[in-house]
């Protein structure tokens, strides 16, 4: 393979990996600040012991989503110099933003949820959990405007002399249509992610709560996280299957091709059917066998069942005519089963989560365990879901690196050997699977440890007088003077 190639593939790796983190730490720092907010308003323990449990779930998968995140910076720069100088002008706002304003909101107010339990009022700490969750949400806004822009450039000018894009108008590319929807359909996605771990997690401790007095505790206090995540996700199914259809006629408009990628049609038709699934010859040109609903396609990209929506074979010749010759067509059989992938996992999760309220109804358990592991597998939904989309997103704006604006191909750096980009692969690809490791054994290892008791969660929040130095001259040392012999046997207060 080529440096081009490999480098695809390095930032396909990267960006997949390290977007099944952040959809889960943002929705379930949601869900958490919720259920706070249920402490702060009740003081009913049950909530508190409900926090300090999916807490320290989110604080794991919340930190190797970072160390992935950092891989992915590094990937970028090293191989795509080219593209970086192209945008650059445009990318470093949005990119500020997110780092001093949303990484700004995260990182204080995580650092303040983690070490304030003992030190903040209720009221307050519960603060820094919703302002912790505004910073995820928006830290996704700006990272989504970037990668909006490279889906339909506006905003910008491109110098000619220079070689590169320069911003004329900042609120252009922070609010075009395609960002606000694209954006709403993340958002509400990480719903789904947050909340299938918060089903597939309490449907797997309660799977056993017969088993022990332990067990049928852990169930009792998880109980109310599982409904809450049912809620949350049939809440998040349905606005992604919205956000998705309007998405979807933004689509049409800027990125015709991806659109007719999606759904392999090759000639301009007027109403269009939906294609539930098809099996088509291996160049994927003719049709051999499908499942079709008719006129839907045309309503999804013109709001009209006898809409006309334009072919693969008709805009690639207007592309021909617009941008020169060349081959304007992504791989057709990779965007039409990930669209399909990620529509049925939105679909799947909406089936699952109206199961679940009704088998959960009134304070009613279900008996059989298929159910609850039917539950359990139900965490597979959401990240089949956004790796799919991420995909589909990505693969089908090729052969544009910046749609319209410059070429995948020349956004590779043309210094770096493919022999630098395979190494990296194979080093960071392997650094992955030890993260994955990592993230499954230690959500695992607190998992079954459960909620804990009572005592335990009411004396993590005991307020602690504030200390003092203490000089040494009276044989103390620390903060209040105290033999700090015993500091080693203190509990940390973010240790729970």
């Amino acid at each position: 393979m080529d440096a081009l190639t490999l480098a695809r593939w390095q930032f396909g790796i990267t960006t997949v990996y390290h977007f099944l983190f952040v959809p889960i730490s943002i929705g379930m720092a949601f869900l958490i600040a919720l259920l706070e907010t249920a402490w702060v308003r009740t003081r009913n323990p049950i909530y508190l012991r409900q926090v300090k449990f999916w807490g320290k779930l989110f604080l794991i998968n919340f930190a190797i989503g970072v160390v992935t995140g950092i891989l992915q910076e590094f990937q970028f720069g090293m191989n795509w110099s080219s593209y970086s100088r192209f945008v650059g002008d445009v990318f470093g706002a949005p990119l500020a933003m997110e780092a001093l304003l949303a990484f700004f909101l995260e990182s204080t107010f995580l650092g303040l949820w983690i070490f304030g339990w003992d030190k903040l009022s209720p009221k307050l700490h519960c603060a820094c959990m919703w302002l912790l969750s505004i910073g995820t949400m928006l830290s996704a806004f700006f990272i989504m405007a970037a990668n909006s822009f490279m889906q339909n450039p506006v905003g910008v000018t491109v110098n000619v002399e220079r070689g590169r894009a320069e911003m004329v108008d900042i609120w252009a590319v922070l609010t075009q249509p395609l960002q606000l929807w694209a954006y709403a359909h993340v958002i509400a996605g990480a719903l789904i992610s947050g909340s299938a771990i918060f089903v597939g997690i309490a449907a797997w401790a309660m799977k056993n709560r017969d088993r022990s007095e332990r067990h049928a505790e852990t169930a009792r206090v998880l109980r109310p996280s599982l409904r809450l995540g049912l809620v949350a996700m049939l809440i998040g199914s349905v606005l992604t299957i919205v956000s998705g259809d309007l998405l979807a006629k933004v689509m049409t408009d800027v990125q015709p091709m991806k659109m007719a990628a999606a759904e392999a049609l090759w000639d301009t038709t007027d109403g269009a059917s939906f294609s539930v699934i098809t099996i088509g010859t291996l160049d994927g040109r003719s049709e051999v066998w499908s499942i079709r609903v008719p006129g839907v396609l045309s309503f999804m990209a013109t709001e009209s069942f006898s809409g006309t929506v334009e072919g693969i074979n008709d805009v690639q010749a207007r592309y021909e005519q617009q941008y020169g010759p060349g081959d304007y067509r992504p791989i057709v059989p990779v965007t039409y089963w990930m669209f399909r992938l990620m529509m049925g996992a939105g679909f799947a999760m909406l089936a699952l989560s109206i199961v679940g309220l009704w088998l959960t109804r009134k304070g009613r358990l279900p008996q059989q365990k298929w159910v609850w592991w039917l539950a359990v597998g139900g965490i597979a939904g959401p990240i089949v879901g956004h790796s799919a989309g991420w995909i589909f997103t990505e693969m089908g704006r090729q052969p544009w690196s910046v749609l319209g604006l410059y070429k995948t191909a020349d956004s590779v750096s043309p210094t770096v050997s493919a022999g630098s980009v395979l190494t990296s692969l194979i080093v960071f690809t392997a650094l992955y699977g030890v993260l994955a490791v990592v993230e499954v054994g230690l959500m695992l290892k607190y998992a079954k440890a459960g909620p804990p008791s009572e005592e335990e969660a009411l004396a993590s929040i005991e307020r602690r007088p504030p200390r003092s130095w203490g000089d040494g001259s009276d044989g103390t040392s620390g903060l209040d003077g105290s033999d700090d012999d015993d500091a080693d046997e203190r509990p940390m207060a973010f240790a729970y």
